[in-house]
């Protein structure tokens, strides 16, 4: 009888580490990536002809054509490439740094 009652309300008491443990992990890697694959989503479905995006191979390239879910690049005046929407990985202007993107912006401004 002794066993039966100190085993009934020390449960809680044994399961809040795990608890506290699966929150943390929750909030470190599981929300945070999840957020990261809706972003993607928004973004794979905003892209448009014209914008300049990054292959997530690191391919640079200009969006000529949009067919369903594959996507023309034009990777030099002449050369086209067809892709997935979903090996792009982000916009050309997000992938530079801070120093490139100054230098982009003032070419921009003396056009």
């Amino acid at each position: 009888m002794i066993l039966l009652q100190a085993g009934t309300g020390n449960w809680l008491m044994q399961a809040w580490p795990l608890l506290a443990m699966i929150g943390v992990l929750y909030f470190l890697f599981l929300r945070p990536q999840i957020k990261k694959q809706k972003d993607q989503v928004r973004f794979v479905d905003s892209l448009e002809k014209g914008k300049e995006v990054v292959t997530n191979s690191g391919m640079i390239g200009r969006i000529n054509k949009i067919e369903g879910n594959v996507v023309s690049l034009q990777v030099d005046q002449k050369t086209f490439v067809r892709i997935m929407k979903s090996a792009i990985s982000k916009e050309m202007t997000a992938a530079l740094t801070p120093e490139q993107k100054t230098k982009e912006m003032e070419k921009e401004a003396e056009v």
